[in-house]
């Protein structure tokens, strides 16, 4: 593909992403059970969330702190990695390195296929969603059950997370009963108790008869090589434990030194997620099971992911990024997500984080949609629990779409805007062109429709600003003339 097919098919791939953004936003709007869904979710969760920062034992401070050791990590990944293997291999495990989503599927696959693997069961992870791991399964003829209930739910259903941490915040208990009675076979109920013992009685034969069990990880210690997983359910031990063989994967950025480091990022990880000082199920996992151990699996794989994380590390602007835990706490507060849910992101990662995460890992000009839809009121860097500054980020990634970008390959985009701010730069550079400019656009102003004193209309290309609101027309008199006027008046007084 030459360079100029590759930017064609890039501007193609963008304008498919803008429109779906666009669409999935639309219909987000207009769905009322989705809207309840969203504004409970907010409600309860946002608040709660600034109620436990504020009543930390050790301050405010913690959150610094914490940020600071997620930093140090990703200043230092490459000698923690290798600390990380090596610990693995230790305690009996082995750990792969992929490159990209390509290689992070093939070995997982190869390893399917060295333990004649039919049936896999999987504990929720974001990573395995951003590389399309089920898919590929079930492509090789593995079968793979999600056991996360909330993943569980929309697996059945074919559908996507809309939240990081509550990926079926948008399903009503009618919508699961009547999921339940169709995919399980069940009676249809709407009491969740009931819907709850129909999805363990389903997922029991599950663990049962799986071959493989696949996790995420929420932090893995390099001193002492374990993963970290963290879960309000116990789901996801089951799914470590009871099969032969166990794979976890792990985003590359996504370890700390020691567990020293490691305890108050998973406090306030759990803050950030559910609003609770720790969460309900956390696991220590480090390698197979010892001999004289009845439980644990006989073979552990970690495979960590790059996936374009490398190159956000090289980048000093972006760094940040990859101290994200992944904890959902600013999509508790984004007024975006609060109204346009998950879905509409079209990726994994979803609210200001997926604003952020997707456009850099999977192409700027790609997710455009995301980073410029977003408000930048700085609510995210509040409740983030590492007060990570996405909206710094957001806007370097507007930045990029304006200028352009060649170590990013961004093209530019809006040029016509560019070129408007270009022309009102200009302008104000200058008292004579910007007082005349004044003058032209108060008698322009005339010709266009108005509504009780308010411009219902503008031409092209600031129409889109006037699609949905009315615009105040410009005063008779700047402010300048005014205050000269005023000046002028008190002067004749003071005479």
């Amino acid at each position: 593909m030459t360079m100029s097919e590759q930017h064609q098919s890039d501007h193609q791939q963008g304008a498919a992403s803008q429109s779906a953004y666009r669409e999935g936003a639309h219909t987000a709007i207009n769905d009322p059970v989705l809207q309840s869904a969203l504004g409970g979710l907010q409600q309860r969760l946002g608040p709660a969330t600034q109620g436990l920062y504020q009543q930390l034992p050790e301050g405010q401070e913690l959150r610094s702190l914490a940020h600071g050791l997620r930093r140090k990590a990703v200043d230092n990944l490459d000698i923690m990695l290798e600390t990380l293997a090596d610990r693995v291999s230790e305690n009996g495990g082995q750990v792969h390195f992929a490159r990209t989503d390509q290689e992070a599927v093939a070995i997982c696959l190869e390893i399917a296929r060295e333990h004649q693997v039919r049936s896999v069961v999987k504990g929720k992870s974001m990573v395995t969603e951003e590389i399309g791991l089920n898919q590929a399964l079930e492509g090789a003829g593995i079968e793979v059950a999600e056991t996360d209930l909330g993943e569980y739910i929309i697996q059945l259903a074919g559908e996507r997370p809309t939240h990081i941490v509550a990926p079926a915040i948008h399903k009503t208990r009618q919508q699961v009963g009547a999921l339940f009675s169709e995919k399980l076979g069940t009676p249809y109920s709407e009491d969740p108790p009931t819907l709850t013992w129909d999805a363990r009685k389903a997922l029991r034969e599950k663990f049962l008869s799986a071959d493989m069990g696949i996790s995420g990880c929420n932090l893995a210690c390099a001193e002492t090589g374990h993963i970290t997983t963290v879960s309000n359910e116990g789901n996801i031990r089951m799914a470590t434990t009871l099969p032969r063989v166990h794979v976890a994967f792990m985003g590359m950025e996504r370890i700390v030194a020691n567990l020293e480091e490691q305890q108050p990022i998973l406090r306030l990880m759990s803050m950030g997620a559910a609003a609770q000082q720790i969460g309900g199920y956390v696991s220590y996992i480090g390698g197979p099971a010892a001999a004289d151990h009845g439980d644990g699996p006989q073979a552990f794989h970690l495979i960590v992911v790059d996936n374009g994380r490398s190159k956000i590390l090289a980048d000093p602007e972006f760094r940040e990024m990859l101290c994200c835990i992944r904890c959902g706490a600013c999509l508790n507060v984004c007024p975006v997500y609060g109204k346009i849910g998950g879905h509409a992101y079209g990726s994994a990662y979803t609210g200001p984080v997926g604003a952020v995460v997707t456009p850099l890992l999977f192409g700027i000009n790609n997710h455009a949609d995301l980073c410029t839809g977003e408000t930048l009121c700085g609510a995210c860097r509040q409740a983030c629990p590492l007060e990570i500054n996405l909206p710094r980020m957001l806007l370097a990634l507007r930045g990029k779409l304006s200028a352009g970008d060649p170590e990013w390959q961004v093209e530019p985009q809006r040029k016509m805007e560019t070129r408007l701010f270009g022309l009102w730069q200009r302008l104000n550079r200058s008292r004579r062109l910007y007082e005349g400019f004044l003058r032209v656009a108060r008698l322009g102003q005339k010709l266009l429709p108005a509504r009780q004193g308010m411009i219902r209309w503008l031409p092209y290309p600031f129409s889109g600003w006037s699609r949905s609101r009315d615009v105040q027309p410009l005063a008779a008199k700047t402010f300048m003339q005014r205050w000269q006027e005023r000046e002028q008046q008190q002067g004749e007084g003071r005479r």
